[in-house]
């Protein structure tokens, strides 16, 4: 095929791309039309494709090939991320040794549009010989591969969205949205929270918010400014200047925090002495803290920390152990630094 001399018709192009979509959606409806009552046929092989997986004690190991094991791995990634243990074998390298990575316990999800995929054909004699049980991901439920499965989940599209009918569109989305059907009528059974499914994404976004504690944030030691309420106001200016995080907490003889003394605090004093500094190198910390100071436990989730700080509409946050005595000290810059916010 030679490459295109003249300039591609913009018309034509977005006419296409919107009979693309249409096609796509209505064999997503169609699929949903099919899977509607769990009495007929489509919703009981889909029922009892869920309860096969949730039941077994195995993992999934998804098999495709071309388009179908592109989406296969695809699949395999979002069932493993939602609680699912599953994992992609390429048909053609099962063939040469990759099968061993199957076993008795496990669950076979085959795709194929065709269901007569030779590199799949191949494998069906050896999966049943291995005692797997064999779900079918397929348009064709007459096909090769849906009389070998023991459940078949009928995955076929009026029409591709290729002009031509050939290229696989249409069934590869319908693919995509069954395994993704799949996935989350697992989670929802399983009971799979956001905080299992951070456990699964540590390195992700939300793996941070929902990983993260307080205490593998909170500044700790020597680098938490406190002073006793009896200090007077220059030593308090000097433990919050020599620790660079704009306050610093007064503290009783026990270590729990009385109060807090910030920046703003600062500012405030200097406007209500109209600049003079003399008054105030009279007063101790105790008298110009302010008392009863956002607290958070170190055992939080940073997460939470972020939340307390947008409630109250403060930057920093005293960190508190179990007792309530002073352990830490957090800033929404040391938040934004685990890019927790």
């Amino acid at each position: 095929m030679s490459p295109p001399t003249a300039p591609v018709d913009a018309a034509r192009a977005l006419a296409l791309a919107a009979r693309t979509f249409e096609i796509e959606a209505r064999a997503l409806q169609g699929l949903a039309a099919q899977l509607a009552s769990p009495a007929g046929k489509a919703g009981a092989a889909f029922a009892a494709a869920v309860q096969a997986i949730l039941g077994g004690s195995g993992r999934v190991v998804v098999m495709g090939m071309g388009k179908s094991g592109h989406v296969g791995r695809k699949i395999a990634a979002t069932l493993a991320s939602t609680g699912t243990p599953a994992f992609f074998v390429h048909p053609a390298e099962a063939s040469h040794g990759d099968l061993g990575m199957v076993l008795a316990s496990d669950i076979v999800l085959a795709l194929s549009n065709s269901g007569e995929s030779d590199e799949l054909a191949a494998l069906l004699p050896a999966i049943r010989r291995l005692g797997a049980r064999l779900i079918a991901m397929t348009g064709a439920p007459e096909s090769t591969l849906a009389q070998h499965a023991e459940i078949v989940l009928d995955s076929a599209v009026p029409e591709e969205a290729c002009p031509l009918n050939l290229a696989p569109t249409a069934s590869t989305t319908a693919q995509m949205a069954l395994g993704d059907a799949l996935a989350v009528a697992l989670l929802d059974a399983r009971g799979f929270r956001a905080d299992d499914f951070a456990r699964s994404h540590p390195g992700g976004s939300l793996g941070r918010k929902l990983l993260m504690h307080v205490r593998d944030l909170m500044r700790s030691g020597d680098a938490v400014p406190r002073v006793p309420p009896a200090a007077p106001f220059n030593e308090l200016l000097r433990e919050m200047t020599g620790k660079g995080l704009g306050f610093t907490a007064v503290v009783d003889a026990a270590g729990r925090p009385l109060g807090i003394f910030t920046d703003g605090d600062l500012r405030r004093l200097i406007e209500r002495e109209a600049g003079d500094l003399r008054p105030l190198a009279q007063l101790s910390a105790g008298q110009v803290m302010h008392a009863r100071p956002r607290l958070v436990r170190d055992d939080a989730l940073a997460v939470d920390a972020a939340g307390v700080m947008e409630q109250h509409r403060v930057t920093s946050v005293l960190v508190v152990d179990a007792g309530g005595a002073l352990v830490g000290a957090l800033n929404s810059n040391d938040l934004m630094r685990a890019k927790v916010i």
